[in-house]
């Protein structure tokens, strides 16, 4: 998720309704301009907490001594590369430090074409890797969605979602029917003379709903990968640095070491800042890189905080113990309400599913803005939503978020399900001009997600993947 504000990453309906604007924020809550407190349950950005003291000293203080060292030995530069690199297996020894997420996969891209001398990408439907011109050729989440449609070097292959995918939950043999829907268009692509070049992804796959791939489907498909003379690049902008809870990247929770992996603004806690790490073979082939700003001291010294703190403050524990905890509760509102599909994700990385009913499994995207809606403005607690329909609750915050916290957010969303759904009605309290709010019978609401849906940015219709292709 590049950039943006609440109202864009959180729910159009409620900020066209009653717009945030926030003007402080400390630790996990974030305060408007009226003084009302929110429980931000949204910013994986501000990694160790908003503001931290200890992340704004090391910024405040070398601020004050030197704020570029362009052409010039760095000293903060070499530790804080050495700092980063000792969180990575022994192979991904070289670092380039950058200043977004967007801007290092732009560069994990460069040095995989230069490796390898081809052109061709695979990705995820409905994948999203930046707001850079190279990057939105390669984001189905984006391109889709605009006239120039899909270039002809990008290779779309579906993401292992086991819940509304072709291959689900109760079959065994999901991730190696993934692989080869993979391997099929792979196939094709090298049948016409299209030489892979990279796969990119997220492991924990954010951008479509926090999907959760069983676990030797990344195994199989960078085998896959690998022996079509490609390399794998993890995307670790969202889900890297402990938030899965169990390891310090999610990829580690795979048993895969990528051949690049890129890493972003949780870096510097919301400061500027990203990282692009790979081998030494990989880094030979590109030749000599230069960023003014990435790396400048100030960059480092935060970062070097940031490192510090998930360390001393034992955050990747407490995502692990308070993500259970929730992840735990949120399974009880799985079996409470009907409209809780599933719910899934690692650490402090979680979505619940929203839809019309479990059978169908059809996604409820209004309700699913509604509860959102309803989050912010009755309980003040933030939310987002994720998925290609808009109808998965993602719960990403910043990692400091205690079980507490966490016992706020399960009793307010079932406050929220049991009042909000009933047979026959979704209450999607809609503020009008006049201030006043509205029910809206499932017809009304079919109306409106039809209005909605089929507009100017639909999605374009279903088709097969080796049609996509």
């Amino acid at each position: 998720m590049e950039g943006g504000s609440i109202c864009s990453t959180v729910s159009s309906l409620h900020c066209d309704t009653a717009p945030l604007k926030i003007v402080r924020a400390q630790k996990q809550y974030m305060t408007d301009s009226l003084g009302v407190q929110y429980l931000d349950c949204v910013s994986n950005i501000a990694h160790v907490g908003h503001c931290h003291p200890q992340v704004v000293t090391a910024g405040k203080n070398q601020m004050a001594t030197l704020v570029s060292a362009q052409g010039f030995v760095n000293d903060s530069l070499t530790k804080y590369v050495k700092q980063l690199i000792s969180y990575f297996p022994d192979v991904l020894s070289v670092c380039y430090l950058v200043n977004s997420g967007s801007e290092a996969n732009d560069l994990a891209l460069r040095l995989a074409r230069s490796y390898t001398n081809r052109m061709d990408v695979v990705v995820f439907d409905e994948a999203y890797h930046g707001n850079l011109g190279n990057l939105i050729d390669i984001s189905p989440k984006m391109f889709n969605r605009m006239a120039q449609g899909k270039r002809e070097f990008v290779h779309v292959i579906p993401y292992p979602d086991t819940y509304q995918g072709s291959y689900r939950d109760d079959d065994p043999q999901a991730a190696e029917k993934y692989v080869k829907e993979a391997d099929r268009i792979i196939t094709q692509a090298t049948c016409n003379n299209r030489q892979i070049s990279c796969f990119i992804s997220e492991c924990l796959i954010v951008n479509c709903g926090i999907v959760v791939p069983p676990r030797n489907y990344f195994r199989l498909l960078y085998n896959l990968i690998h022996e079509a003379g490609g390399v794998c690049i993890a995307d670790e902008v969202q889900t890297g640095l402990g938030r899965t809870g169990e390891h310090f990247w999610a990829f580690e929770q795979y048993g895969v070491i990528p051949d690049i992996v890129t890493v972003g603004k949780p870096l510097g806690n919301g400061h500027p800042m990203a990282a692009v790490i790979t081998t030494q073979e990989i880094a030979d082939a590109l030749g000599e890189y230069y960023s003014t700003f990435g790396g400048n001291p100030v960059a480092c010294a935060i970062g070097m905080a940031v490192l510090d703190v998930i360390e001393n403050e034992k955050l990747i524990q407490s995502a692990k113990a308070v993500g259970k905890t929730l992840l735990e509760n949120l399974q009880i509102l799985k079996t409470k309400h009907a409209v809780a599909g599933d719910v899934r994700g690692m650490g402090l990385c979680l979505g619940i599913e929203i839809v019309q009913d479990k059978c169908s499994r059809k996604p409820a995207t209004e309700l699913a803005q509604s509860i959102v809606y309803r989050l912010k403005e009755d309980h003040h607690i933030l939310v987002q939503v994720e998925g290609p329909s808009h109808n998965v609750i993602a719960v990403t915050p910043p990692m400091c978020f205690t079980q507490l916290n966490a016992r706020s957010l399960f009793n307010a969303l079932d406050i929220v399900l049991s009042t909000c759904y009933q047979p026959g009605t979704v209450c999607t309290n809609i503020v009008d001009a006049q201030g006043s709010r509205s029910i809206l019978s499932m017809e009304d609401l079919d109306s409106l997600k039809k209005e909605n849906v089929e507009g100017p940015e639909a999605k374009r219709p279903r088709t097969s993947y080796d049609d996509i292709d």
